[in-house]
């Protein structure tokens, strides 16, 4: 009986994990948002947050988990951000460390910004997580659109992201 139900779990966790890998979400297209939330991490990210903002796609945008040593002017020039970009569109958020602190940042920030609606940009193999611990940040009347950034990710990444996932549903207490 032991032993069955053993088998079962690690048949489930394969086939979560194998549905997980196969149906990364995609790219979004033409949605307008109040604001874009970029986490720091993956490259595409910013670069991808940065064409939702020129193309007047959402009005503002943060870029969480920014280390404590860059400054605005280096962000801007590695970027190619003007600073008219800078002073009316742009915020750093430099009190992010990880994923769920990203969330609790965004969320401080949508509030003193009156965001009701926002973009998530992050890497496809990233976006699931990222969501959820967004989701439970966040008031249940904000609105959250995906737009992964598509990526190459390789066998160790999915598996170490799809474990994180878990925990992440497990410590949340709610459906990822």
């Amino acid at each position: 009986m032991i032993l069955r139900f053993a088998a079962f779990v690690v048949l489930a966790y394969a086939l979560g994990f194998i549905g997980f890998a196969v149906t990364l979400p995609q790219p979004l297209e033409d949605a307008q948002t109040d604001a874009v939330i970029v986490p720091t991490g993956a490259s595409g990210r910013i670069p991808r947050g940065l064409e939702v903002l020129r193309e007047g796609d959402a009005r503002r945008m943060l870029v969480s988990g920014v280390d404590p040593e860059v400054k605005p002017g280096e962000f801007a020039a590695e970027f190619d951000v003007t600073d008219r970009e800078m002073e009316c569109c742009v915020t750093l958020g430099f009190l992010a460390v990880d994923t769920r602190s990203n969330a609790g940042e965004a969320a401080q920030w949508m509030k003193d910004n009156d965001v009701e609606t926002v973009r998530l940009v992050t890497t496809d193999w990233h976006m699931r997580r990222a969501a959820s611990e967004m989701r439970g940040a966040l008031p249940e009347d904000v609105t959250i659109v995906e737009d992964a950034v598509p990526s190459d990710p390789d066998f160790r990444q999915l598996f170490l992201e799809y474990n994180k996932l878990l925990l992440a549903t497990v410590s949340q207490g709610i459906p990822a």
